[in-house]
């Protein structure tokens, strides 16, 4: 479960709703299927660039409603709005985000809500917005958020149901009581969570802060390990591995804050790991990581699956004999099968077709003490794509699988506890989830030229900082402002092969991050903040949120 942080420092208002919109749906119906289904059990890796946000929009929200303080997104303040006081601003907004959703499963799904939709496209083609009436806005407003909702939620939280019957000319206190259930998802989730681990239905693990990239962090060459012709930025990032392990001791301290208890593990932002990076791993005293099959295609020289699915997939591995911690690698087929592939097919053939695979696994791996397989998912993005949310595929899935004679559901951290040492692999080669290396991140022009303002304003950073000009406040402000920079979100957006509104999103946020951070240290931010670094215009596979493993 991750997304960046959104907030601009300087207006204190949310830039992309995702946060609060992911919880109140996926997050919210992961939660539920766990908690229902009786023999489910998952590892479930919340980074803290998140749980702060929700818990912020949380607090916000509640203040709001207690009449203090003003709502923390532009989306929210206009569903709040009251008859007669929207702006043309606030219009051209409502128009521009409230149909960014899947719109076969979750606007077509609604005969009202795709009334809407052909009321606007017919409007936008005939250039004749200025027709569409307030109560057309606010309906619009009262759908999306309608839409965004849990499956778990809009049948059986009271406000939900009576807004879906009531389906159009929802008042100003229909729109506030759907904001007050959206404070109590936003409120209620961590604790839903504290639940499930308490039960030993999860295990829950953090990442590194605000989600940096950790090899790139601590050395660019390490791109070359995969790509031996990678294009790298001709500077180092200053202080990397510094910065790397104040990511991660924070991000043990934000975990412990969140969910009260400490984590074992860690999924390193994207699954990138080196070997510098898991001694940093090691040294803060995590037991487990995970990274892509494909770093272990790289790192044992030769392609597992060409080789009759050797096993070495299907058990842990130690980095060196010294570190303690394990590392597993997730199957890449299998999960891009959930993440791509199964959505298409009908619920009971899928889970069918996934269970089959994994006793064949079963049967090929059976010289191994005790053979794994990690299954590891995107936590936002897929299940947009399935009917009614996923929320039937993965009732029946972990159902299914806790049910079969030959299948066991269990934690990384519990499946350490009960295996003989893992065996240390004869090299690591760096690299992540995608496909094995770190050119998501690195290596277009694009994204060299992201690092390089980057590194320019850490260079900045830690000139005022030995200045010593700035208050102790100011100086807190400015280092958070610096994390938020480096998570990896920029990065990924940026190159001609994503949709074009969402680099530019992406591309905005980043370089208003990085002006932030200039005004926060007292420095004017450079020109050249003020120019795009990509715009994309591809046609990515899932919208580009997702890629698959291999």
């Amino acid at each position: 479960m991750h997304q960046p942080f959104y907030r601009d420092t300087r207006s204190n208002q949310y830039a992309l709703p995702w946060v609060y919109l992911h919880a109140i749906k996926e997050y919210t119906d992961m939660a539920y299927v766990l908690d229902n289904v009786s023999g489910a059990r998952a590892v479930v890796n919340f980074v803290p660039s998140l749980t702060i946000q929700i818990a912020d929009y949380a607090d916000r929200i509640q203040a709001w409603m207690d009449g203090q303080g003003e709502l923390p997104d532009p989306l929210l303040t206009a569903l709040a709005t009251n008859p007669g006081a929207l702006s043309a601003t606030q219009k051209a907004h409502i128009l521009q985000q409230c149909f960014k959703l899947q719109h076969q499963q979750n606007l077509h799904r609604y005969p009202v809500y795709s009334r809407l939709w052909h009321l606007a496209e017919h409007c936008r083609q005939q250039e004749s917005e200025e027709y569409l009436d307030e109560q057309f806005y606010f309906d619009l407003l009262t759908w999306y958020h309608l839409a965004w909702l849990a499956e778990s939620i809009r049948e059986q939280h009271v406000v939900a149901k009576k807004l879906y019957r009531k389906s159009a000319q929802f008042s100003v206190e229909d729109r506030h009581a759907l904001i007050a259930l959206i404070a109590e998802l936003l409120h209620d989730l961590p604790g839903r969570y504290r639940k499930l681990a308490a039960n030993n239905k999860v295990e829950l693990s953090t990442t590194a802060y605000a989600h940096p990239i950790i090899p790139l962090q601590i050395d660019f060459h390490s791109a070359r390990e995969a790509l031996p012709d990678v294009a790298i930025p001709d500077n180092t990032y200053p202080d990397g591995p510094a910065r790397a392990r104040e990511h991660l001791i924070l991000a043990k301290q934000n975990h412990l804050q969140t969910f009260g208890t400490e984590a074992a593990g860690c999924w390193p932002a994207e699954g990138a790991i080196s070997c510098a990076t898991v001694a940093l791993l090691d040294e803060a005293g995590f037991t487990w990581c995970a990274s892509g099959e494909g770093v272990l295609h790289h790192s044992l020289g030769y392609n597992l699956r060409e080789n009759g699915h050797g096993t070495a997939l299907n058990q842990p591995w130690k980095i060196t004999e010294s570190q303690n911690i394990c590392c597993f690698f997730r199957d890449d087929h299998l999960s891009d099968m959930i993440g791509f592939e199964y959505q298409h097919w009908d619920t009971e053939d899928a889970v069918n077709n996934f269970i089959h695979q994994l006793s064949e696994i079963n049967e090929h791996a059976a010289s191994l003490h005790n053979p794994v397989v990690s299954i590891i998912m995107d936590g936002e993005n897929a299940w947009e794509h399935y009917h009614h949310n996923g929320l039937p595929f993965l009732t029946l899935l972990y159902s299914k699988i806790s049910e079969h004679p030959d299948l066991c559901l269990t934690t990384f951290s519990d499946y350490l506890a009960d295996t003989i040492a893992a065996e240390p692999l004869p090299q690591l080669v760096a690299g992540s989830w995608v496909h094995g290396n770190l050119a998501t991140w690195i290596g277009d022009p694009a994204k060299t030229r992201a690092w390089e303002l980057l590194i320019s304003a850490k260079k900045c950073y830690d000139r005022v900082m030995r200045e010593q000009t700035l208050e102790p406040g100011q100086c807190a402000a400015a280092r958070e402002q610096l994390r938020i920079c480096e998570g990896s979100d920029w990065f990924w957006w940026f190159g001609d092969y994503n949709p074009g509104s969402t680099v530019q999103d992406f591309d905005r946020l980043y370089r208003l991050h990085l002006r932030c951070l200039y005004e926060l240290l007292g420095e004017a931010a450079p020109e050249i903040l003020n120019e795009s670094i990509s715009s994309g215009d591809g046609q990515a596979e899932g919208g580009g949120a997702m890629q698959r493993g291999h």
